[in-house]
């Protein structure tokens, strides 16, 4: 072993073996030994307790099966301690089920049978430089580092943010379009070991469903037409980092079943290659939609869920965030504009305080954006804001005979609405948001600018 890798790690640095098979404890600890760390070793449960209680550690390593118990019992003790102790189970060939059991009761990540000394040692390394208490995210921070607001809702996503950070468990986080689901991936990672390496964000229903495989995973050269040269994938992007599945609701089945196996095994095999390729790589997906529901409609395989939906983020919507709405609506704004000095008027604050904002807090700085272009002097007052007619209701305002409501600015709403949903499944991708649509590329500009919809152009005419 490089004195290069031997200085990567804490020279102080303690681990627990558990295990009863001695030719494994051995194998294990001759390859710690080998990275400069310190090894103690236990072959049951009951020795490993007494372990924990009587000297600190940087990392335990525990089969999942012990003579008189689980290692799930050592997981679980670590939790109630309070120990802010990485733990990682070592499960059988294929034994999913007891890794995501582990996972969920509080593991950092898990090796399967037989371990291989590559991804013990990447294992290894994340866990030892995973800081043992997360700094977690103040509500006063900037917008683009931390999420701001007081409510109860988003001081758990905080909190919940702060823990799952220093696990390698998949994360799957689920909210409306626009709540932010994204910053919360990217403040998961900037706390977790894995931050000083790359986030690979992937929008899943923006991809081909017949470039998918190769996109994921790469390719030979040759393997098909116009592969003249070897190529990467996303989860080779992403080794030692976090790949973001986002929208991941909409992968067609039997990419499903290919991205299932990569999770399980940690490995990948590039289109035309003979030999699979370990990742070392933390998953975590986003969608609006309603998996469980997806599930039982058989539009998403329960098994890949199941791999997904270890730890679950709920990202809430802003019509549940009324009281931040203001101090967030001051902070976009004192982004948005720059060096000027434009503030909002009093009634144009409290519209946006009682608007239910279908786009969530995209919607919310879009508004921003085009009243900034729209106002006359240094405030925003409340037409510059262009609100839906029902802007002062918690529900949308029924069309009636009298006409108190106007149906073409009910219309716009709703078109307005529905056109804000195909936009951020798209990641503002016009031409993929015009097909979700059904209409031209074309009809989509011209409704978007007519309804002062702004994004980035991120295709051509």
């Amino acid at each position: 072993m490089s004195n290069e890798r031997r200085l990567s790690l804490s020279q102080s640095a303690r681990v627990l073996l558990v295990d009863d098979e001695p030719d494994i404890l051995e194998l294990l600890e001759l390859a710690l030994l080998r990275m400069g760390l310190e090894v103690d070793r236990a072959d049951s449960v009951g020795a490993a307790l007494a372990c924990l209680n009587e000297a600190r550690y940087d990392l335990c390593l525990t089969d999942m099966r012990l003579p008189d118990g689980e290692g799930l019992q050592i997981v679980r003790h670590i939790a109630a301690q309070n120990l802010e102790l990485p733990i990682a189970v070592i499960t059988a060939h294929g034994n999913m089920e007891s890794a995501i059991t582990a996972l969920k009761a509080g593991a950092f990540d898990y090796l399967s049978k037989p371990v291989a000394l590559e991804q013990l040692r990447a294992l290894v390394k994340s866990a030892i430089q995973t800081p043992k208490s997360a700094p977690g995210l103040s509500a006063q921070g900037d917008d683009a580092q931390g999420l701001l607001g007081h409510a109860p809702a988003m001081q758990k996503v905080r909190d919940l943010i702060s823990r799952v950070a220093r696990s390698q468990a998949p994360v799957h986080i689920c909210g409306e379009s626009g709540s932010g689901k994204e910053l919360a991936a990217r403040l998961i990672v900037a706390q977790s070991a894995r931050r000083e390496h790359p986030f690979i964000a992937v929008n899943c229903g923006a991809i081909p469903e017949n470039l998918m495989e190769s996109e994921f995973f790469g390719y030979r050269k040759g393997a098909f037409t116009g592969a003249d040269s070897d190529r990467d994938g996303f989860f080779q992007s992403a080794h030692g980092g976090t790949l973001f599945l986002d929208e991941v609701a909409d992968l067609p089945l039997a990419m499903q079943v290919k991205l299932l196996r990569a999770i399980q095994e940690k490995k990948v095999r590039k289109v035309g290659a003979t030999q699979e390729e370990a990742v070392d790589v933390r998953i975590i997906s986003a969608t609006h939609n309603d998996l469980a529901r997806r599930v039982q409609e058989g539009k998403f395989r329960q098994d890949l869920y199941y791999r997904l939906n270890v730890i679950n983020l709920t990202m809430p919507p802003l019509r549940e965030l009324r009281d931040d709405i203001p101090e967030i609506a001051q902070r976009l704004l004192l982004r948005l504009r720059g060096a000027s000095n434009v503030s909002f008027a009093p009634d144009a604050l409290r519209a946006l305080s009682t608007y239910d904002f279908p786009g969530n807090v995209r919607e919310l700085e879009n508004i921003i954006e085009r009243a900034l272009a729209l106002c006359d002097d240094a405030t925003i007052q409340l037409a510059d804001l262009q609100l839906p007619p029902d802007a002062g209701s918690t529900q949308a305002a029924p069309v009636v005979a009298d006409g108190s409501v106007a149906l073409p600015d009910y219309l716009d709403q709703v078109e307005r609405t529905e056109i804000l949903k195909a936009l951020d499944r798209t990641r503002f991708n016009r031409t993929a948001a015009a097909r979700l649509l059904g209409v031209t590329f074309r009809t989509l500009r011209y409704r978007m600018e007519r309804l002062g919809i702004k994004g980035a152009d991120k295709d051509e005419d």
